[in-house]
């Protein structure tokens, strides 16, 4: 037989095994081989959860303006948990959003200034929540991202900044909700500093608070005595409420909405969340605020 012809039906071949127990130590032997070159990938590790803080209100369209806010940084970064917590009056309240949750959490409160709510509320419910892991990142404000949302919402309402005579003309009230803590009013006057310098041509942007003074009517009375009729209310309010539609008819000229789901704000969201993290490599429950 040549090396060219066939093996004859019966004689063993290179292919041919004596036994099963051969022919199965052949196959295992080929697997073992190849996955010893596979490259097991282990999923990424689940993002901490940021769970939005609100204040709540009365107001059923607060509670439609946080959730859509939500759906807007769900779309900015798909993959991240985000849960919603309320201080007060709507539901879930913070500590049932905490008490739903296990791993690592950053607190991000919806709220434009330092203040009790900030400084003792929202981390008085991290602390109650012993089963977390967790950092209470820095309110909303102040930031540059804050005042290109104000200015977006003025925008939207008719305001053009101007120059010459009609910037002379032309003025800002800021209307805040105020508070007895003063880093909020510090807080509120470098908003203000921030979105006066965003605006341009020199138009002054005065602050003032629904619940504290000097108020709308006030700075109002400010900006006329020195020759400014055409004034705009700049809402900065996290959403609408009893203190938004106050200061909103209070005004002379236009008024902005407030901020609710801009895209500004929901940038700044997952900003003051990436600051946080930055900050709490390994850390846990946060007595304070992480800073700006």
């Amino acid at each position: 037989m040549t090396a060219e012809q066939p093996a004859p039906y019966g004689a063993p071949g290179p292919d041919h095994f004596d036994s099963t127990a051969q022919l199965m130590s052949r196959i295992t032997a080929q697997l073992s081989s190849r996955l010893s070159r596979v490259t097991l990938r282990s999923a990424p590790p689940r993002p901490p959860v940021l769970v939005a803080v609100a204040h709540g209100s009365r107001d059923p369209e607060a509670l439609r303006t946080a959730h859509a806010l939500l759906d807007r940084i769900r779309d900015l970064r798909p993959g991240l948990p985000v849960r919603l917590g309320h201080i007060e009056i709507d539901e879930p309240s913070l500590d049932d959003a905490l008490a739903a949750l296990s791993g690592e959490v950053v607190l991000v409160p919806l709220m434009l200034t330092r203040g009790h709510h900030v400084e003792r509320d929202v981390p008085g419910a991290l602390a109650r929540a012993p089963h977390l892991r967790g950092r209470v990142a820095a309110p909303l404000g102040p930031h540059p991202l804050l005042a290109e949302a104000l200015a977006g919402r003025l925008a939207e309402v008719g305001w053009r900044s101007g120059s010459g005579q009609a910037a002379r003309r032309a003025g800002i009230v800021l209307a805040a909700a105020g508070s007895r803590n003063p880093r909020s009013a510090r807080d509120t006057q470098a908003t203000a500093a921030l979105l006066g310098a965003r605006l341009g041509g020199g138009v002054p942007v005065v602050p003032a608070y629904a619940s504290a003074g000097p108020d709308v009517a006030t700075a109002v009375r400010r900006l006329a005595a020195e020759g400014r009729d055409q004034v705009a209310v700049a809402s900065c309010f996290a959403a609408p409420g009893r203190f938004a539609t106050a200061t909103a008819a209070a005004a002379p000229w236009i008024a902005a909405a407030p901020l609710g789901a801009h895209p500004a704000m929901a940038a700044l969201v997952l900003h003051r969340y990436d600051r946080a993290l930055a900050g709490t490599a390994g850390s846990t429950a946060a007595a304070q605020p992480a800073t700006a």
